[in-house]
């Protein structure tokens, strides 16, 4: 693949920052790399958690794919996509509209077209709770320690939290249950898409991701899957995360 550009997109619960080891991997191979905040993220972590982003509660889905849109619309050549959790989602909507030249989705959320398992709806009803309003949502030190942490102790995992827990928009998570724009074309011909999941995964189980993967239905279009033994949500920082960057790199230079 000859684009040697690259944009990280981050998921919900966490922001931009949680990047940085990516960027710096990739920009070592020659990728230039932007690691774009969502609307309402913008910031160190600790940061938001005292000062909730004024913005972060009017954000919505469609807002964090047309904030990415705005980026690429401004660089020289298409990019490669890739995007952890519902930044997954994002990736699959870029490739829909033709705004990139290869996506990657790490253990993605799942279009509004795919209905998800009952283990998905319990780690994420806290989030879309209806009865909650605009209020911004920050998940608990337990909640991280199971949705994103489960491979760490739990001494670990609030380390962890302290570097990396992030509020978040409800508003971005129920737009991808309620908005037709969440939904994915899966007829329509795309480019290179590779689908990777964790076998530990407490939110998208690596089943679930392949099942998204399997929804496409071009058989001229590459759709590609692939599973990490052991890896949790948290695959693209917990230890390891190389031996994933490794495998998209080398599955890039196939394409």
């Amino acid at each position: 693949m000859k684009t040697k550009t690259i944009v990280l997109i981050h998921g919900l619960f966490v922001n931009n920052t949680s990047w940085k080891q990516w960027k710096s991997y990739f920009e070592a191979q020659g990728y230039t790399v932007y690691t774009p905040a969502n609307p309402g993220h913008e910031g160190a972590p600790a940061q938001l958690r005292a000062n909730t982003h004024p913005q972060l509660t009017q954000t919505g889905f469609k807002d964090v794919v047309e904030n990415i849109i705005k980026l690429i619309d401004t660089l020289p050549e298409k990019p490669i996509v890739i995007g952890h959790s519902l930044a997954g989602l994002v990736v699959q909507k870029l490739i829909e509209l033709d705004k990139a030249v290869a996506g990657i989705s790490i253990d993605g959320a799942p279009p509004k077209n795919v209905f998800a398992p009952l283990a998905t709806i319990k780690i994420v009803l806290p989030v879309v709770n209806f009865f909650k309003g605009n209020s911004p949502f920050l998940g608990s030190k337990d909640w991280y320690h199971r949705a994103f942490f489960n491979n760490y102790s739990k001494a670990e995992s609030d380390k962890l939290y302290e570097t990396i827990a992030v509020p978040e928009s409800r508003k971005i998570a129920r737009d991808t249950l309620l908005t037709a724009f969440a939904s994915i074309d899966f007829k329509k011909p795309h480019q290179p898409l590779l689908f990777i999941g964790g076998e530990k995964d407490n939110i998208f189980s690596a089943q679930f991701t392949q099942k998204i993967a399997g929804s496409y239905q071009d058989k001229n279009s590459v759709t590609d899957f692939k599973a990490f033994a052991g890896r949790s949500h948290f695959l693209c920082g917990e230890e390891g995360w190389e031996e994933i960057a490794d495998y998209i790199l080398g599955w890039l230079e196939k394409q």
